[in-house]
Parts: structure tokens; sequence; C-alpha cells
């Protein structure tokens, strides 16, 4: 032992660590153990104790730098507002040129404020590169019948492809919501507002124009980006169109999906909740967004702007000998709508018809909607092709992108106005429908369930469905009404959708906005 000692002592210049080494052996099982657990934790403490201090530092590089980006964007808004001398309210918009029933609420909520207040200046981001303001502003009034006092300024956006959802083909949600993030960072430093409102869905954005601008911050929620709906599709592994067969069929992959979606809810209404007022445009909405959000005292329901008055012209008489029907679909060339399903009940109403006049050639189906990008049109072409698998091409008309007047006219001669989106947040076409004096079919859930399609002064407004059979039973119940029977729904309806008119959502809005509004120096 002598000898190891001296040869190790040769070696080193601790005695007490040779002490040590020469009695491990001497050590129980027990000891061993205990001795390097010791030795373990004092290495471990020496390596954290400077990963603290390095972390500490990185979050004070992280706080000044996040202080530096605040300091300037809100010197560029100073010196904006000395140089305009008046707030700005910015609407996200990316899409504004698109001619949904989100694009109208945006341009009725624009002509709002400009009419109540004279003394703010208006500005919308855009993605639309390939028009001009101008061109944009035309398209409003020859689509939604809108003309501003004032023209808005408008903000071009070159990064809107982050938010396609062809660009994330897998972990879509997630995907947009990142690239929304990149888009309102570009959006915040191309102009930096008073109030930031996003009237478009994209709830990640409002943090940054908070916490980064130093903005209020608002929104006006048409759809939830996810809902408790959306987990229980995938729960019970129902296939729809987002949730593929392959995920729905897997076990694994439907518990893999189930726990991104909660952890993507939580995110979403981290996000959601730091904006100082939310707008939402139903019953439903509502429901998810208080039990996402928790906001329920920034929290109130502003139903979307319906032209109901430019409809109400369209004459109510009872049609007597009409030789044929028209059923009208009104919406975005989206897959959520399922036109599919339109086409699909359409069919097996026309099998139970025979050839000839008073059956087939009796009755034909309209769809009527806009398209947004390539991607809609694309789909259009897929329900094209589905029209003449089945048979049905010659009695299915596509009308795309069509003006105001020419929506009229078809409304004019339809007989049924159809609709087929589960858990529709809402529906404008359906209560325009409604308006025009059209018997209206629905599905059965979301807006159209809750708050369009339902009973006015005890008499009935329109019908329900839910699937293939259910939606051609309701087509030939409708059908097979005496022209009186149909003519009190169609009054029903139209008496009962007043409470959707753009005078009531000008109201509501305002009434929504004044304690922002208030907040704004002039």
């Amino acid at each position: 032992m002598d000898q190891w000692r001296h040869i190790i002592r040769s070696n080193t210049c601790n005695t007490a660590e040779v002490d040590v080494f020469l009695s491990f052996g001497k050590m129980s099982g027990h000891d061993q153990l205990v001795l390097c657990l010791c030795e373990l934790t004092r290495l471990l403490w020496k390596l954290l104790l400077p990963l603290v201090i390095l972390c500490a530092l990185l979050l004070t590089v992280l706080v000044l730098l996040v202080l530096a980006v605040r300091y300037w964007l809100q010197s560029s808004r100073n010196a904006r507002r000395a140089r305009d001398g008046r707030p700005t309210v910015a609407f996200l918009h990316p899409y504004c040129n698109a001619g949904g029933g989100g694009e109208r609420v945006l341009w009725c909520a624009i002509r709002a404020l400009q009419n109540r207040y004279t003394d703010i200046n208006i500005v919308v981001y855009t993605g639309d590169l390939g028009v001009t303001g101008q061109q944009i502003l035309e398209g409003a009034r020859r689509r939604f019948n809108i003309v501003l006092p004032r023209p808005p300024q408008f903000v071009f956006l070159r990064h809107r492809m982050l938010v396609e959802p062809n660009l994330f083909p897998h972990f879509t949600l997630l995907g947009q919501s990142i690239g929304s993030i990149f888009l309102g960072w570009e959006a915040l430093t191309e102009f930096v507002p008073d109030l930031y409102i996003d009237s478009m869905g994209y709830a990640f954005t409002l943090p940054l124009f908070r916490y980064f601008g130093g903005c209020s911050v608002g929104s006006y929620v048409h759809y939830p980006t996810i809902s408790t709906d959306m987990l229980s599709v995938v729960r019970e592994r129902n296939p729809r169109f987002n949730n593929p067969d392959y995920v729905s069929n897997s076990l694994f992959l439907s518990a893999f999906k189930v726990v991104y979606y909660c952890l993507f809810a939580l995110l979403y209404g981290m996000a959601g909740s730091c904006s100082d007022l939310i707008m939402v445009n139903s019953s439903w909405t509502l429901d998810h967004i208080l039990s996402l959000w928790r906001a329920p005292n920034r929290t109130s329901v502003v139903y979307p702007p319906c032209d109901v008055s430019a409809f109400l012209d369209l004459p109510l008489e009872e049609e007597v000998d009409k030789k044929c029907h028209s059923i009208v679909s009104v919406g975005q060339f989206r897959p959520e709508k399922d036109h599919r399903l339109q086409i699909r009940a359409f069919k097996k109403v026309l099998d139970r018809r025979r050839e000839g006049p008073g059956g087939r050639e009796s009755l034909k189906l309209v769809l009527i909607g806009g398209c947004r990008n390539q991607q809609d049109e694309d789909r259009v072409l897929m329900l094209r092709g589905l029209c003449q698998e089945l048979g049905v091409g010659d009695r299915v008309e596509f009308k795309l992108n069509i003006p105001f007047e020419e929506l009229k006219r078809e409304l004019a001669e339809s007989t049924i106005g159809l609709h087929t989106m589960w858990n529709e947040h809402f529906g404008i076409g359906i209560v325009e429908c409604m308006a025009a004096g059209k018997v209206i079919l629905a599905h059965k859930s979301g807006g159209p369930k809750l708050d369009i399609v339902v009973p006015f002064e005890g008499g009935q407004t329109g019908f329900l469905a839910d699937d293939e059979d259910s939606y051609a039973e309701a087509i030939d119940q409708i059908l097979a009404l005496p022209p009186a029977s149909r003519l009190q729904i169609r009054r029903n309806a139209r008496q009962s959708v007043a409470r959707f008119s753009d005078q009531e959502f000008e109201i509501c809005f305002l009434a929504a906005m004044e304690p922002l509004m208030g907040t704004l120096e002039r």
C-alpha cells in the first residue's frame, strides 16, 4: 500500500485526494455509491452555476432587445402621429379583395367608424398585390354595394403566402399561425397604428401588436381557429375535410392529433386573451371563444352585417304554376362549405324524378361563390368533374365572382336557398337568401341552428338537415308544399332577419368599440 501511495503521490499534488482514492477500495458498496453521488452532485453544481449565469445574461439581452424594438416601433408611431395629427385604426385583412362574408364585415366596420369618427385615419393591411387600392374599393362596391365615405390607406404585405394552407400540408394550424406571426411582424414594421383590429382570425398577431407595438388591440372572430368540436371529431375518429381517413383509421395518429390540438388550443387561448376587446359573430362562436380565451368581460356578440335592405325589393308572391325550380347556394368555394354534399343530395333528388317536363328538367342547382386563389379554382374544377361523374352536369350551374346585381337576379328566380357547412359560424349567405324571400335549407349545426333558422313569432322560418338523405328529403318536402304554405315560411324568414341588417351591425359594432376608441388621443 505504501508503494502505491508513493507512486500516486508522485503524480498528484493533492494528498487528501490520494487518501480518498486509497481508502475507496476499503469502502463498502453502499459507501462507494454515496461517495460517487456526492462527487456527481458537486460536478453538476459546478456546471449549473455557469449555466444559470449564462441564462440570466441571455434573458437580460433578450429583454433589452425587446425593449429596444418596442422603443423603435413606438418612436415610429409617435413620429407619424406628430406628422398626421390624428390617431390611426388598422385592420389586418390579408384577403380584403375577396368576396366573402368576412370582407363584408371589414368594409361595413370601416364605414361605421368613418361615419362616426371624422378625426381618425384607417389603414388596411392586405396581401392583394395584384391590384390597387382603388380597384379593391371598386370590388367592394360591385360585390357588396358598399361605398366608403373616404378611401383608407392600404399597406400591401409581400408575404401573404406564409398563411396559405397549401404551404403547410401537415400541421396546418400551427404552420399558418407561425406564418401569421411573421406576416404580422411585416405589417407592424411597415406601419405602427394606435389601435389594431384583427378582422380575419390571426390571433397570434395580437400579442405582437400589443407588447411590441404598444397598441391597443381588438379582434372580430368569425370562426375559432380550433374548437372543442374539432377535438371531438378527432377523438371519435370521424373522417372530415380536416381529419383525413389515414388519421381517423389510426389509433396512434388520432391520439397524437388530440395531444397536438390540445397544446395548440392552449397557445391559441393565451394569444387571444391578449385582446382588449373581443367581438364574435354568433352564439356558437361565443361559446367556443369563452372556453378558449376565457375573457367574458371583454367579449360580446356582434352579428355580421347582411345587406337585408337590398333584397327587400324582390317580390314576395305565391309561386303559381312555376315550371322550373332553382336551388341556389351562396358561399365561397372553400372545402368546409361542403359543396360535394350539395351535389350528391341534388343527385338523389333527381334520381327520384322522371325524365322530361315536370321531372329532372324542372330542377336546377346554381352554385354561386367567390374564388380566393388557384386552390379554390382547382376545387371548382373538381366539383365540375363530380357533376359529370354523377350525371348531373346538365342540371348544375357555377357562377363565380359575380357582381351584386347578378346575385340578386339569381336569388329572385330561385325557390330554395341551400347551405351545407357543418358548424358554420354564422352564415351571411343564409340571411341573404331569407331576406330575398327564399325557403332556406341549412345545416343543422352552428350559427344557422342557434341564431338564424329559428322560429319567428312562433312561425317556421326554414328547414335544417345534416346528411345527403335528410337534405334530399327536405328538398322534396319543400317542393311538395302548397305555394301558400311556402309563402308563409318565406314571409316569416324575411321578417326574422331584420336583426342582421347593416344598421343593427353598425349600432352594435360602434357600441363595442366605444371603450377602445375613447382611449385614442386626438
